[in-house]
């Protein structure tokens, strides 16, 4: 038996390090040049060691961590220099039924760790009790985690930037692509093979030409934190592909680094961050505060719990051995404790200022905003936040809900927040699959959803309008299945939502079917144009321009495999799709009409008679009555946008003038004729877009007052010809 694995103190090297105090602050370990200082907090600690891991033989050698101010125990190490392994080991209380859980035998992570090494392997070494009496008080074995765990590693934080600034996109101009890094890149035969599923081939020249084809301005990240695959789904032969579980939240995610050198992530991740700045697309991460990846009472020691179990995560408060639990993974983190709160804004500044993102969205947003029990949108995060010089300024984003009991928070985030409009992605849904009664919800959200973020002083663009996203179906597989199919998961299809408001088009799945694949095709149109025509900032999921399939898993967070990943072949088999794609994008892109700054105001705008910024008209061409909202046309709608009544003015002042359009709604069954409004409106109009045309192209014209056809299940976009 080793000494690790007896616990007794290993044999001191041949010479010990010079220590200095060192800094309370920064946090972590921070290389300045010379020597590195570390500094790691624990209210609870009795004593602290910072162990040095020598990574050839796996050798530690432990210092004792005698300045402590604040609960803050940091050391300065002169000549420690980057690529330098470290953990911490924390002597304290073992005391579950008190919430305290410290373990001298594990070997912690760094909470503040830049960059980590190695891998897990879950043996009972990771774990702070008997995993014969997983529920018992008793003190942990002596077990020793090194040689079973990841280290932290020392960085380089110099880099070399040039001239990189934030391209500072306005939300309003902003089109977001949501996208996997690995499975963006994994199959596509333009990346070299080296460099597939990793930081430097998203950054790749024929990834940025895709997404500038497309008018992309941002690309948000699915999560890039160091995280942890599960031990249950890696016994299953799965992987937590979609990486919900971070346990470094300073540290991008060493496996997505094409560089095998320990830290060779933070260099590559930046240079990804450059060449998107370079080609003016921003940079914005998905990112994890609600929860880590050290689960429930059951779950491994890795760091939080062995420093301070009690201070970084929400306890349940009859009973301090389990954790409170909002978001459906085993634990919280507990963001009313002031140290958690400054570990979650230390984190978001390190990325807006050292790895230069754009801005955040936020998973399960609500479980930041919970305090007690309650969803509070003035809790001591947003206040925070508010007030932060630096995370103030970037893009922040909202998922507006948790699983916890009143976390459906929709419309109720702080004035500097947009959000994932989970209203707008059901509406449409809907309202394109049939559903009746649609049509007055369904004009709120082509409109902005002003009901839901005007009275918080807020503009359309807080409205981040998706239809598809990373959970759930892509847009190809919504318009192929009404069941999920998650067999593969190996959870026998009990996970993933099982209310989608898709719809299948007649049969479940893949068909031969000439007229159900046509369908299934207009419909991917229709949902993508209007997408693409709603005021608000539009939100594509990776893949959904080239009919991207999952094979009806709707909760493909464990499929990291061809299901899940980028079919770079559909670019030549559905090229149709691509081009209308391109071409939706390049409408909203060269008119403000469809992006404006400002809610309607539904009435002339300089007063008088003049046409009002937007009108709703019935397929007949007359200006809707209350009646109208409910009557049998009510799949039927025809809007009227003014660009000449835009009332915000250009960034230098000037008054915005724009072409006006006219967007003629038929979600019904039959072809319907739409009479074109009156010569107050436009002596005429030329068709833009067709929906029913398989790259939505069209030479219609009409004049005033004519009526043309809208075919079934279709859109038509005409353009004020004069």
């Amino acid at each position: 038996m080793s000494s690790a694995e007896s616990g007794a103190e290993p044999t001191p090297g041949p010479s010990a390090p010079t220590v200095w105090p060192g800094h309370s602050y920064p946090l972590g370990a921070t290389y300045d040049g010379a020597g590195t200082n570390f500094a790691v907090f624990s209210e609870v600690a009795e004593h602290v060691e910072l162990c040095l891991i020598d990574a050839r033989d796996n050798t530690e050698t432990r210092i004792d961590l005698d300045e402590v101010d604040g609960y803050v125990w940091h050391a300065y190490l002169p000549g420690v220099e980057p690529g330098q392994h470290y953990g911490f080991r924390v002597h304290g209380p073992f005391d579950p039924a008190a919430g305290q859980r410290c373990d001298p035998g594990k070997l912690l992570l760094d909470p503040y760790g830049k960059a980590f090494h190695g891998d897990f392997d879950f043996g009972p070494a990771l774990f702070s009790y008997d995993l014969a009496d997983p529920d018992g008080d008793a003190a942990p074995p002596a077990l020793d985690s090194l040689g079973h765990t990841m280290t932290s590693v020392v960085i380089n934080p110099f880099f070399d930037w040039a001239t990189d600034r934030s391209p500072g996109t306005p939300y309003h101009e902003t089109i977001i692509y949501e996208a996997h890094v690995k499975g963006m890149t994994q199959t596509h035969p333009g990346i070299p093979a080296e460099l597939r599923g990793t930081y430097a081939g998203l950054a790749h020249p024929v990834i940025i030409d895709h997404l500038k084809s497309l008018n992309v301005t941002a690309i948000e990240l699915m999560p890039v934190h160091q995280f942890l695959h599960d031990q249950r789904l890696l016994e299953l032969g799965l992987r937590n592909y979609w990486g919900y579980n971070t346990f470094g939240f300073f540290a991008p995610h060493n496996q997505y680094a094409a560089s095998r050198q320990a830290g060779g992530a933070v260099a590559e991740f930046k240079a990804m961050v450059r060449a998107f700045h370079r080609a003016g697309i921003e940079v914005i991460l998905d990112v994890v505060y609600n929860h880590t990846a050290e689960g429930n009472h059951l779950g491994p020691t890795l760091n939080f719990r062995g420093i301070d179990n009690a201070a970084y995560y929400r306890l349940d408060e009859s009973d301090l051995r389990r954790y409170t639990d909002y978001t459906g993974t085993g634990n919280s983190l507990n963001a009313r404790h002031p140290h958690t709160l400054q570990l979650i804004m230390d984190s978001l500044r390190y990325w807006v200022t050292e790895m230069h993102v754009d801005g955040f969205r936020f998973d399960l947003a609500s479980t930041l905003a919970r305090e007690l029990h309650d969803v509070d949108r003035l809790s001591a995060f947003f206040d925070l936040v508010q007030q932060d010089p630096v995370v103030s300024q970037v893009k922040l984003i909202a998922e507006p809900w948790d699983v916890g009991e009143g976390g459906y928070q929709v419309g109720n985030f702080p004035g500097l927040w947009t959000e994932w409009n989970g209203k707008y992605r059901d509406t449409v849904r809907d309202y394109w699959r049939g559903e009746p009664e649609t049509l007055g919800e369904f004009a709120s959200r082509l409109t902005g959803s002003s009901d839901l973020y005007e009275a918080t002083g807020r503009r359309p663009s807080a409205s981040i309008n998706f239809v598809t996203c990373h959970d759930g179906f892509t847009l190809q597989d919504l318009v192929s299945y009404n069941e999920k199919h998650n067999d593969a998961n190996g959870e026998d299809n009990r996970d993933g939502e099982s209310h989608n408001r898709s719809w299948n088009c007649g049969v479940e799945g893949p068909t031969d079917d000439p007229a159900i694949l046509e369908l299934r095709a207009l419909q991917v149109r229709n949902i993508m144009a209007t997408l693409l025509i709603s005021q608000g900032t539009p939100m594509i999921l990776h893949g959904d321009e080239m009919g991207r399939t999952q094979l009806g898993n709707n909760n493909v967070y464990c499929q990291d495999s061809e299901l899940s990943w980028m079919d770079w072949t559909l670019v030549e088999k559905n090229t149709d799709l691509l081009a209308f794609t391109r071409a939706m994008t390049t409408l909203r892109t060269a008119h403000p009409v469809f992006r404006r700054r400002r809610f309607f105001e539904g009435r002339p705008i300089r007063g008088g008679d003049e046409v009002r910024d937007i009108a709703w008209l019935t397929p007949a061409g007359h200006e809707m009555t209350q009646h109208d909202w409910g009557s049998e046309f009510g799949r039927c709608v025809m809007v009227f946008l003014n660009g000449e009544a835009l009332p915000e003015p250009d960034a230098r002042g000037q008054r915005i003038i724009d072409d006006s359009f006219l967007l003629c709604f038929n979600a019904g069954e039959t072809p319907v004729e739409f009479v074109t409004p009156n010569t107050d409106y436009a002596q005429g109009w030329a068709a833009v877009i067709d929906t029913a045309h398989p790259a939505g192209s069209t030479d219609l014209a009409v004049d005033a007052g004519h009526a043309i056809t809208v075919a079934a299940r279709s859109l038509i976009i005409l353009q004020k010809s004069r």
